[in-house]
């Protein structure tokens, strides 16, 4: 099978095609045929070998895919030949660049009849991320107000989605008028532009004084500060990504007895995803969620592609078609 291979950490032009041997499943795992990959910021962080946790060289990147089950090994009883799949991580040292993958059965799970399969590949790590930042770090409620930083990307679209179905206000921002049309068509309340200077003091207004009581915070080197101004009482802020250092003044979160909560999909248990991916798989099956694919690109052009999801003014998903 081709699959793209990073044999030392660097730039995006470590990715080469390459011509590997097709996985075997072991008990308990399943092979997958991708029909789509999920390109997600951390793996270019993963790549660029600057990332807490580094891959043993060389390697596939990628943990997301959509695609059909190929061959599954023992104790295997929930899927058969031919399932349409989406996978949230893999196994083996095998990763989802590739015309083929290995995954625990974990990781693997049904895909509705309705999606493509490059919508199937823009869900695992996106809708799992926005699923464990609002319940599992910040144990958002029914009701609450939440405000999604980078509304129109994939996490952000995910968290808007989630949210506006679980019955929150949903404050969402964008950096153009095109995504702000977008993150109001995936069911925000209110969108706010981040490009426009002191955009955070609409919040107060927006919520008659109240502040939000949730946070997603996809770039907390630039907007930490900031959020905590605008914090609720016992609000809470998750933060998903972060490209630096910042510095922020603890007096703000005193005077809320607010919180900074940090996350990553690395620390979740089985159970966890287990739990997640039961409620995500319910809700793509009726149609309340719904994966928005912006670039579809050959995977031969991985570079490309890790290049273009760190541009702003993110619009969905980007997926690499094998």
């Amino acid at each position: 099978m081709k699959a793209i291979v990073v044999r030392e950490f660097g730039s995006a032009e470590v990715m080469q095609l390459e011509e590997l041997p097709d996985p075997i499943p072991g008990p308990g795992q399943v092979v997958v045929q991708v029909k789509a990959v999920g390109i997600n910021p951390v793996d270019t962080y993963i790549r660029s070998g600057t990332y807490v946790r580094k891959p043993n060289l060389p390697y596939t990147p990628g943990t997301d895919a959509g695609g059909v089950v190929a061959a599954v090994g023992a104790e295997v009883t929930g899927f058969k030949n031919g399932d349409r799949v989406y996978t949230s991580g893999t196994a083996g040292g095998y990763g989802t660049y590739a015309e083929a993958t290995l995954c625990d059965s974990g990781h693997v799970h049904p895909l509705a009849d309705h999606l493509s399969f490059a919508e199937g590949a823009a869900i695992g790590t996106p809708y799992g991320t926005a699923w464990r930042a609002l319940f599992d770090r910040a144990r958002a409620q029914p009701g609450e107000t939440l405000l999604v930083h980078g509304a129109s990307g994939g996490v952000g679209i995910a968290a808007t989605q989630i949210a506006r179905a679980y019955g929150m206000r949903v404050i969402g921002t964008a950096g153009t008028e095109k995504g702000a049309a977008l993150v109001r068509t995936q069911g925000a309340h209110e969108v706010l532009n981040h490009r426009e200077a002191g955009y955070l003091d609409r919040i107060l207004p927006l919520t008659g004084g109240h502040g939000v009581d949730v946070i997603l915070e996809m770039l907390a080197n630039v907007n930490l500060d900031k959020d905590l101004a605008v914090l609720a009482l016992r609000g809470r802020v998750v933060s998903v990504g972060n490209r630096g250092r910042v510095d922020i003044d603890p007096r703000k979160l005193m005077s809320k007895d607010g919180a900074i909560l940090g996350m990553t999909m690395f620390n979740a248990t089985a159970e966890d995803l287990r739990t997640a991916h039961a409620a995500l798989v319910a809700g793509l099956e009726s149609g309340a969620l719904k994966p928005v694919v912006s670039r579809e690109l050959p995977l031969a052009q991985a570079p490309q592609a890790h290049a273009a999801i760190l541009e702003p003014g993110a619009m969905g998903k980007i997926v690499l078609i094998p």
